[in-house]
């Protein structure tokens, strides 16, 4: 299996006003966005072609919109401070960058 293009963990994953897990995972990998419980079954999946991301306008810079197999999906992208040395949780932004660039899309 190649290695994941983008991967996040400690996720908190919404669907409209329900929270579906507070510490799930995000990962991109061949061509394809797969949102996971903390326990790692599959919430939902899709190729990123069919994967619209975005940032909404009234949200924090640690929140995405991911619109998934016509579901919307909001996704909180921190959950705690890196360990001293260690790189912080992916932004908001870098997720929504790795996902127009697995697409294809670019800016």
């Amino acid at each position: 299996m190649a290695e994941p293009e983008f991967t996040a963990t400690g996720v908190r994953i919404g669907k409209r006003l329900r929270s579906l897990t507070r510490a799930g995972q995000v990962r991109i990998s061949d061509g394809r966005l797969e949102l996971l419980t903390s326990y790692g079954s599959e919430i939902d999946s899709a190729p990123v072609q069919a994967v619209r991301a975005s940032k909404p306008w009234f949200a924090h810079d640690d929140r995405a919109m991911a619109d998934v197999n016509g579901t919307r999906y909001l996704l909180t992208l921190r959950d705690h401070d890196p360990a001293p040395g260690e790189p912080g949780p992916p932004a908001a932004s870098r997720f929504i960058e790795a996902v127009r660039k697995a697409a294809g899309r670019g800016r």
